[in-house]
């Protein structure tokens, strides 16, 4: 758009024309960053690597660092206290400790297993919630284990009895088409880590493994549960561009890295088409990237005017945007702020305020109307 305008100005045929389409494009702009002018952001303590949070009641967070610590962070004292736990973590690259999930007085969280010999996975663990102390006991562990250090993915979700869970290809490419490996997939599996009956390997889908629901994910960082349609979303790096926002398909495949979705390798050399058919279609892309994280579908009084829209936050982008994607074919795009808070690493409503909370690389911040 500012091509296009920047050539219709120098054009002397557009000169009558140049005030009324520098006026309408300075009116776009505002429109898209307009929102953060009625925002207040309240830094609520400082953290370090912090990756994951989640409610245990309307003023108590859990979080996680990347480095190993669990915190317990009271947000009407602002008491931060350390919660012990038995986790054989590794903190690598991207790897650590990543997403934390409180439900029914238990507590599920995904992390870099050490598997020996640098050798590492996107495991899942679940614990009886004590505040002082977490027994964990794995109920999940992406075979095979990878040396490396790159696309842990990884979000948790419940629905019902059914626990998802993203894992990211760990960088290498192609095994995200290979079913009968878990890197670059997401994972459903029952909550106390049996396999659901249902899942697409006993549906037609026999090389499958059980716990597989999805193939075809490069670094899948943002997963949740949508209260208004029950719908599993989910959110994916893409590599040099590319990252999108879609939905959580049993048994489908979204192309990685047959497809490229709009980005390329970091070398510059193409990865393949946006899309094709036969592949899940992402509803949103992004291109260039904007390292999408995690997301939520906004539901609560604060920002009542969200209520049913994805909230999709960014690391390299430093931004929240606000998708309405009750059309799906005309999507459209806010961005609420860039800027303010740093890398954003989570998101989480408050389901009593409405008050959204983020943790940034290094802190929990609180974003409420002014």
């Amino acid at each position: 758009l500012v091509k296009l305008l920047l050539l219709m100005v120098v054009d002397q045929n557009f000169l009558k024309v140049k005030k009324t389409l520098v006026t309408i494009f300075l009116f776009l702009l505002c429109v898209n960053y307009s929102f953060a002018e009625n925002l207040n952001f309240k830094k609520i303590v400082n953290l370090k690597s912090s990756w994951g949070s989640t409610f245990i009641s309307d003023t108590e967070l859990l979080i996680t660092e990347k480095s190993g610590k669990i915190k317990l962070i009271n947000l009407n004292t602002i008491n931060i206290s350390s919660v012990n736990h038995n986790l054989n973590y590794l903190e690598h690259g991207q790897g650590g400790l990543l997403d934390i999930l409180f439900k029914d007085d238990f507590v599920y969280i995904s992390y870099t297993e050490n598997r020996g010999d640098w050798k590492t996975s996107t495991s899942i663990a679940k614990s009886k919630f004590n505040k002082k102390n977490l027994i964990f006991k794995n109920i999940f562990q992406a075979n095979p284990p990878i040396d490396s250090g790159y696309h842990f993915g990884s979000r948790l979700a419940i629905k019902g009895n059914f626990l998802f869970a993203s894992a990211g290809e760990r960088g290498q490419g192609m095994i995200a088409q290979d079913p009968t490996k878990h890197p670059g997939s997401v994972i459903r599996i029952n909550i106390d880590g049996s396999i659901p009956k249902d899942n697409p390997k006993f549906k037609g889908k026999s090389d499958w493994l059980p716990e597989i629901y999805q193939i075809g994910i490069r670094n899948p960082q943002g997963l949740t549960l949508s209260p208004f349609d029950g719908k599993i979303y989910m959110s994916n790096h893409g590599a040099r561009g590319g990252d999108w926002f879609g939905e959580a398909k049993k048994g489908e495949n979204y192309g990685w890295k047959i497809l490229g979705w709009g980005g390329t390798n970091y070398s510059g050399t193409k990865i393949g088409p946006k899309w094709k058919e036969g592949f899940t279609k992402a509803i949103k892309y992004w291109v260039p990237s904007i390292a999408v994280s995690a997301i939520s579908i906004y539901k609560g009084n604060e920002f009542k005017e969200w209520n049913g829209s994805a909230l999709i936050t960014s690391l390299k982008d430093m931004s929240l945007r606000k998708l309405d994607f009750s059309d799906i074919e005309n999507v459209k795009e806010d961005v609420i702020f860039k800027n303010q808070i740093g890398r954003i690493r989570d998101i989480q409503v408050n389901s009593t305020t409405g008050k959204i909370y983020f943790l940034s690389q290094d802190a929990l911040w609180e974003m409420q109307k002014k």
